[in-house]
């Protein structure tokens, strides 16, 4: 049970981030304006909070291992809402990112 939240919560942190990023991008490259700027900035702090809320209490493991996850959501992402097509070295990339995820969070530690 512990994975499966583990999970939840490292996905809920890529939509958060993921798409307060958008927003600024939308915001600045595509103008929008400030308001897709100022939501952006929000879902961003609400990325920082829900990185909070994971049970392995070091700081660096949990966004070490939140970077693999940004970079497979970034191309879903882009595939979902961008119409972006990823090609293989992007999804073997991704893939070894979240085989990294695993290891670094998931793997049996001394207590």
């Amino acid at each position: 049970m512990d994975v499966l939240r583990s999970i939840s919560l490292f996905i809920a942190a890529a939509i958060a981030e993921i798409g307060g990023a958008w927003l600024v991008w939308q915001g600045v490259r595509e103008h929008r304006g400030w308001i897709w700027i100022g939501a952006g900035v929000i879902a961003l702090g609400i990325y920082g909070f829900v990185a909070t809320l994971q049970s392995d209490a070091n700081f660096g493991r949990i966004l070490a291992a939140y970077g693999g996850v940004f970079v497979a959501g970034s191309l879903a992402w882009g595939m979902v809402v961008d119409g972006f097509k990823p090609d293989r070295y992007d999804v073997a990339g991704a893939l070894i990112c979240l085989v990294g995820v695993a290891v670094i969070m998931y793997s049996p530690r001394p207590a």
